[in-house]
């Protein structure tokens, strides 16, 4: 769909639950794609909500109850954190609202289950994102690989390392079972992408994490080996931990499509030195969320997150921040993806589709469920240092 505004007359009316910091990374793409409307927004603090109204011009409510009894809203982006993310969806889905909700779709299986459950029964779209598997470099692989041209996927390998522990911390972000740590924030962007890629039907995993600094009291990094029903697998490692930085696998390229500074190394680590207790770095974490924070670095290239390779009967396929590369049986070439200035336009493509056109995304409620049963599953498997089978698993449609 085009986002000239001419050809837009009815924009989807958008409220906003939250006013962090993923509504910060996501505001951008939503600023420039003329079929979405900013309508209202929900957040506790009257500062964040002003300013989102001198901005947007929408209305600010300080309950996501009341942000969902707007009758101008037509869907919801949920921006809460992990744990409040099923009584809001809920909320949402039952008060008639179509939903977004940022990864994960929550913490808890069971809290998930109610999610896809509710959308079932109330007949309205879920879609879990934006995630990397929305990525258009990750969408053009999908789409070579449906193509058949290569053959089925046999292999696929996705790496990153970043400072991701090491950023300014709310404390219920250092505790797992409250979705802290690196295996509910990271590795679900990881999960999708090569569930999307493999097929989507993991059958079981290996796994184990590390938590290596008693002053961060969560996991810093995993590594699982995924096999996928089709008989393909996959191995998926990630390090928050501030040391090594894959951005410089990647052409330094930020994960956000930005230019990278290759001499910004150990900042995030010493911007943390003096910070005596958990409310200081609390106050750090909001000087980054919505009216905190300044204009976020220029994305002139597509998201990422970090190295990864895909390896069919006839080719390994490798995306990068600006394209894929194909290296077949007797070639290879380079297929630019560009950005079409919004990295997150995908989610907002999917979003129309689902609100204006009635077609579900792939990133649906059941889709969230069966990623977060993979991160429930890492943790398992490290823990009792045993396979784990999965129960929660659904295809990419069309594939198998």
């Amino acid at each position: 769909m085009t986002s000239d505004a001419a050809l837009c007359s009815d924009p989807i009316r958008l409220g906003v639950a939250g006013l962090g910091r993923a509504f910060v990374l996501t505001q951008p793409s939503i600023a420039a794609d003329a079929r979405i409307m900013l309508s209202a927004c929900a957040a506790p603090r009257r500062e964040s909500r002003d300013h989102f109204s001198d901005r947007f011009g929408g209305r600010g409510y300080d309950t996501v109850e009341g942000l969902c009894s707007d009758p101008d809203v037509e869907a919801i982006y949920i921006a809460t954190p992990h744990q409040m993310h099923r009584d809001h969806a809920v909320t949402a889905l039952r008060a008639g609202k179509h939903v977004l909700i940022d990864k994960p779709l929550c913490v808890d299986l069971e809290d998930a289950q109610a999610i896809v459950d509710c959308a079932e029964e109330t007949g309205r779209h879920v879609i879990v994102g934006p995630s990397h598997s929305f990525d258009l470099q990750i969408q053009k692989t999908l789409n070579l690989i449906e193509s058949g041209e290569f053959g089925p996927v046999r292999m696929i390998h996705a790496l990153n390392y970043t400072d991701f522990l090491y950023r300014p911390r709310r404390p219920e972000e250092l505790v797992t079972a409250e979705g802290g740590g690196v295996v509910f924030s990271q590795a679900v962007h990881q999960v999708d992408i090569v569930r999307l890629l493999g097929g989507g039907l993991v059958d079981s995993l290996c796994a184990a994490t590390g938590s290596w600094d008693p002053a961060r009291p969560t996991e810093c990094a995993y590594s699982a080996h995924l096999t996928f029903r089709s008989g393909a697998f996959a191995s998926l490692t990630y390090s928050g931990h501030a040391h090594f930085d894959s951005n410089e696998f990647c052409g330094w390229v930020g994960e956000l499509g930005n230019d990278a500074d290759p001499d910004s190394y150990g900042k995030a680590r010493s911007a943390l030195t003096g910070v005596a207790s958990a409310s200081e770095e609390a106050a750090l974490k909001s000087m980054r969320t919505f009216g905190g924070v300044g204009a976020l670095p220029d994305a002139t290239h597509n998201e990422h997150f970090g190295p990864l390779i895909v390896s069919c009967d006839h080719a390994d396929l490798r995306p990068t921040p600006d394209g894929v590369w194909i290296y077949a049986d007797g070639e290879k070439r380079f297929v630019p993806v560009p950005t079409h200035g919004a990295p997150r336009r995908a989610v907002f493509d999917a979003l129309w589709a689902a609100v204006r056109e009635d077609r579900p995304a792939i990133q649906d409620a059941r889709w969230g469920l069966a990623s977060l049963e993979v991160c429930h599953a890492i943790l398992r498997s490290a823990g009792t240092r045993t396979p784990v089978m999965l129960n929660h698993q659904v295809p990419v449609r069309g594939r198998s």
